[in-house]
């Protein structure tokens, strides 16, 4: 009897399976390096998000309040910058809020809309509406 049997993989059925993982490694790669640029925009969308809610929330207290500041519903707004009292801690550290377009701001009439812009250091930015509130006298 002849028990000759060998076991194990050859070299060319080894280096067939090293090819295959790296044409898979060059495919996946790129869409591994992309995700890190979409999570930072993420990221500023959902401070911009976050920041057009706190105008809206408070612009809504406002008016409940007779635009009166000093009732305690609301805080004065009238530029986009201001967004930054209006959320539970400030605006986070590396953003900056600004209107979007260079002299219009949202000023000092209660209602007025602008298109405010806010910006992370790292480049990315997001617009939103901001509303100006409690410019009543």
């Amino acid at each position: 009897m002849n028990n000759n049997k060998q076991q194990g993989f050859t070299l060319i059925e080894l280096v067939m399976v090293i090819v295959i993982l790296g044409i898979l490694a060059a495919v996946a790669l790129p869409k591994f390096v992309d995700v890190t640029d979409e999570a930072k925009q993420a990221a500023v969308d959902g401070v911009a998000g976050s920041a057009a809610s706190a105008m809206s929330i408070n612009y809504s207290g406002c008016m409940v309040a007779g635009d009166k500041p000093a009732t305690g519903k609301c805080v004065k707004v009238t530029q986009c910058a201001d967004v930054g009292s209006l959320l539970q801690g400030g605006l986070p550290a590396d953003y900056t809020a600004a209107p979007n377009v260079s002299g219009t701001d949202l000023g000092t009439t209660s209602g007025n809309t602008a298109t405010c812009k806010i910006t992370h250091t790292n480049g990315k930015s997001a617009t939103f509406t901001g509303i100006s509130a409690g410019n009543a006298t």
